[in-house]
Parts: C-alpha cells; structure tokens; sequence
C-alpha cells in the first residue's frame, strides 16, 4: 500500500506519520512505500521498514498535484491548509491554498485515467458553521461560515461529495476540533490561545489569554485526531452513503473550565502564569465559533476520542510531549 499524506510537516502530520512508521500498516493493509509532502521538506524518519520518498514545495501551482499522484498512492490524507487566523489576513493566499489547491488535487485524481480510485482523507473544519447556534449543533445543521478559512473548508466539502459522488476517488471529510493541547510553538491559527494558554504555563511560563473566560468551544486531542484519521483511512465509507463530510466527537469546555482543570492537574501556581489581556481581532473571530455538537453520526460510524474529561487532556498532553512531568 502506498501512502501519501499531504501536510506532513504540520503538527497533525508528523503524529500522523509516526504512527504509521510505528505500526507499518494502514488497517490490514502493509504500507509498502510513503510520500510525505508540505512547503518545507517534512523530516526524513531515522527508520522505516519500507521506501519513504520526501517531497517540498507548495502543492497550489500547476502541475504539482499531478507529479504527487503520479505514483498512484493508494490512500492519501490531505492535510495541508493555511490555518485560520492566515487565511483571515491574506485573502488570496487562504483561497489559493484552501480551495485551489485542494481543486487541483481532486482534478489530478480525477484525470489520471486507467481506473485510477484512491481513497481520499480530507481534513476540514467545524468553521464551516456558522451563528447563531443551538445549544448543541447536530448533524443537519446547514453551512454558514462566517470567515473565509470556513467557507474554503466547506466548498471543498461540497467538491469532496462531488467527486466522490462521480467515482472520480472515494473521499471522506473529517471536521475536526480545535486541537489541544497543540505541541511546539505557538502558529497563525485564531484558536491557538486554546493551547497556549495550558502548554505554555506547564513549560514554566507565562501566556496571554486574549479572550473572556466564558467563551466556550470544541477540542480534541493531537492522540484522537490521529485515531481519526486513522479510522477514515480504513472504514468502509459504504456507511457515510453519499453525505461524506462529518463532524468529529469532541469535548465542549469554555475558557475558564480549561483553567479549572489546568489548576486540578498542575495546580494553582501553574494556573497564575495566565494573564488576561483581550484583543479585539481574536475576540471577533472566536465570537462566530461554533461551540458544542452532538456529532451522533461520526460515533455511530466508529469514530472515538482518546479522552473523556478536560482533565485528560491536559495529562495527555503531560504524557504524550513532556515526559510526564511539567514545571511547577
């Protein structure tokens, strides 16, 4: 089996990856060969027990979907994306990556030609929904986007549905939460205060919270988004019918319940090192957020997460990227 996973060098990417060098299989499937692209080369892995072939350079020009599936890969995961707050400042640069490229792509399977079907693992986003809101959104809840990075997500849900519709590939679109704790740096994405404000006070230091305490919203650990992506490389999507796009489970937690468990788990000194200073971009964007869904659909077709409390997020994040310990 050959694997591609578009994004690589992302943060979702390289745990992706590195569960499947670890298990060297996609479901019963043995990965025969790994294509890992992004815009910067992604990391060449140590050991692999197959060929692993790294590509660089920015999937969104002409031709470069083409020479990516030019080796036909069996199963490929697109992650690649300019993340929210980005696509939210640079209007052409979300368009030209969110939707050209992911058009591109699709057009690329689609003219291979000699029967050519991949499955196809798109990540999309609970951006795609838009206020106002029911306590808890359910699986017909319409799209009304209310920022470019949604509705580039949910156009290429509707494209995703499409081609897979035309048996052009066999696509699925997984729409997940925002992802905390995230590891490394802190990126452009609108919703990174959601991680900064837990990785960094168990890293000894200090954050700012440019948010009220109140706001609420959808999370998921990097260990799920792995486990669902996984899952949708390896299901039978027979199931999913001809609706390919669906909402991911999650935990729905506002700001200051974040803090609370952050306080039961590293304590109240760890919980001081926040500070509250709003902005108001970031307050206007949270503010069109979706904040809780039922996500019925994605639990009925096999999807799980790795936690059940806020509080095992934060220990996740302990276990998986600080080696169980944190700085007091």
């Amino acid at each position: 089996m050959h694997v591609l996973v578009l994004g690589a060098a992302g943060m979702v990417g390289r745990k992706l990856v590195e569960r499947l060098l670890k298990d060297g299989r996609l479901g019963t499937g043995e990965i025969s060969r790994l294509t890992l692209h992004d815009v910067v080369a992604p990391a060449s892995p140590e050991k692999a027990g197959f060929p692993v072939e790294i590509v660089a350079g920015d999937f969104a020009v002409a031709g470069a979907a083409d020479r990516l599936i030019a080796g036909r890969p069996d199963v490929i995961f697109h992650l690649a994306a300019i993340v929210s707050g980005e696509a939210e400042l640079d209007f052409d640069k979300g368009y030209r990556i969110n939707l050209d490229g992911t058009r591109m792509l699709l057009d690329a399977i689609r003219t291979a030609g000699g029967g050519y079907k991949p499955r196809l693992v798109f990540t999309s986003s609970i951006a795609v929904f838009g206020a106002p809101f029911p306590d808890a959104i359910g699986d017909e809840f319409f799209h009304t986007p209310l920022l470019s990075y949604g509705t580039q997500k949910a156009i290429d849900e509707l494209l995703l549905a499409d081609y897979s519709r035309r048996g052009f590939l066999d696509g699925i679109g997984i729409r997940l939460p925002t992802i905390c704790i995230r590891p490394g740096l802190p990126n452009k994405a609108a919703s990174g205060f959601f991680s900064n404000i837990l990785r960094e006070p168990l890293a000894g230091k200090e954050v700012i919270l440019p948010v009220s305490e109140e706001v609420r919203h959808w999370h998921a650990t990097p260990r799920s988004a792995v486990g669902f992506l996984l899952h949708a490389g390896t299901m039978d999507l027979a199931a999913c019918g001809a609706r390919r796009n669906l909402t991911m489970p999650g935990l729905s937690a506002t700001v200051g319940e974040q803090i609370a468990a952050l306080k039961r788990v590293a304590g109240d000194q760890v919980a001081a090192r926040i500070k509250r200073e709003p902005d108001p971009f970031i307050m206007g964007i949270v503010a069109g957020w979706p904040r809780n869904f039922e996500a019925k659909r994605a639990r009925q077709l096999g999807f799980t997460t790795a936690e059940s409390t806020f509080d095992d997020i934060i220990r996740i994040h302990i276990e998986d990227e600080l080696g169980g310990k944190f700085v007091d």
